[in-house]
């Protein structure tokens, strides 16, 4: 695979990556060279890339607990104090080494840090390889509230290497997956096909087009200002379906993935209902959804609590949660209201 421009930073593939990034290493003469890891990744994915790491620069690992539920700034301050009780200093580099909450909260750490250290993302989830791998997004959430602190940075690179997807379960390639089914929707309708088809499906090439996918977006419109909003189709629901069982004691975490596949059928529904969306369409959507996630039973008691998490989505103004909906496949619009009795509807339709 070749690599990709994104932004001001490359996104390198495979064994060409770990080159670059020892050569950016020695370029750039970094004091320290600190690699963020949670306990699987230290045991799973560090051997590997430390023995594909050329540097006589100092290397120091700093481990944090894995799962959504440490992405806060709890986590980031601790990281920040074993940086600096480290001797980290404005010419060290943190490399993240993992998936999205490594990836997200990791960026933030370094964008922070002595107002900000250079930071190489190597994401290790199909998830973070198609999403969090470009676009600047970095932050973490607040109480289960996603992404609620955070800022645009960019890394100086990003290292994809697929191999590591032989570190991670099936679930949570299936969560990667629902990005990809996202970029078919809303951007092009041939990769929707493709997982559609499930005919020989190169997992290489759906990683390179997903990125390609998003790294165009985000090329067009980097704050999120207009185009880059599409993006968000399936999160506007999902990141409160999954914030709901984050903070559920009762009931199983949702993958990311879980929930934003939920939120694409309830979003696909009130397109139907808002801007004419084919039903056909949406029948199609549900359809694939279902044969590739086990169905999450959506209680009808727990709506109201679902809703109350929407209000705080960041995407919000003046109180008004804004829906990304469908008027066809790649065609989206921006910014649109949806009813409180339709929203509950859409979930109902899900559940049906």
């Amino acid at each position: 695979m070749k690599s990709i421009k994104a932004a001001s930073y490359p996104v390198h593939f495979q064994e060409k990556g770990y080159q670059e990034i020892s050569s950016l290493i020695s370029k750039n003469n970094y004091s320290t060279i600190f690699i963020m890891v949670d306990e699987n990744t230290f045991e799973l994915c560090y051997p590997k890339f430390i023995q594909n790491l050329e540097t006589d620069k100092r290397i120091e690992v700093i481990e944090i607990e894995s799962g959504e539920i440490h992405k806060n700034i709890e986590t980031c301050i601790g990281v920040w104090n074993a940086i600096t009780e480290l001797g980290g200093d404005r010419k060290s580099v943190l490399i993240t080494l993992g998936g999205g909450v490594i990836t997200d909260l990791g960026g933030f750490v370094a964008s922070c840090f002595k107002r900000g250290i250079d930071f190489i993302n190597i994401p290790t989830t199909l998830l973070s390889m198609v999403d969090a791998s470009v676009g600047g997004k970095t932050g973490v959430d607040l109480g289960v509230l996603k992404n609620q602190i955070g800022l645009f940075a960019n890394p100086e690179m990003v290292l994809v290497d697929t191999d590591y997807l032989t570190t991670v379960s099936e679930r949570e390639i299936k969560s990667g997956t629902a990005e990809i089914i996202k970029y078919g929707i809303t951007y092009d309708r041939k990769l929707f096909n493709e997982i559609k088809n499930n005919k020989g499906l190169n997992i290489n090439d759906l990683i390179f087009r997903s990125i390609e996918i998003k790294n165009e977006v985000v090329l067009q419109d980097p704050k999120e200002q207009n185009l880059r909003k599409i993006l968000n189709f399936g999160h506007t629901l999902g990141h409160a379906i999954e914030s709901f069982y984050l903070k559920s004691k009762d009931k199983e975490n949702l993958t990311h993935g879980e929930a934003i596949a939920i939120g694409m059928v309830c979003e696909s529904y009130m397109s139907e209902k808002l801007l004419g969306f084919p039903a056909n369409k949406v029948s199609e959507i549900k359809e694939v959804i279902l044969a590739i996630y086990k169905k999450t039973a959506l209680l009808k008691k727990d709506f109201s609590a679902i809703m109350d998490l929407l209000k705080h989505d960041k995407k919000n103004v003046n109180g008004q949660v804004n829906f990304v909906l469908l008027k066809d496949f790649e065609d989206c619009q921006l910014d649109c209201k949806v009813p409180e009795e339709l929203i509950i509807e859409s979930m109902e339709f899900y559940n049906s």
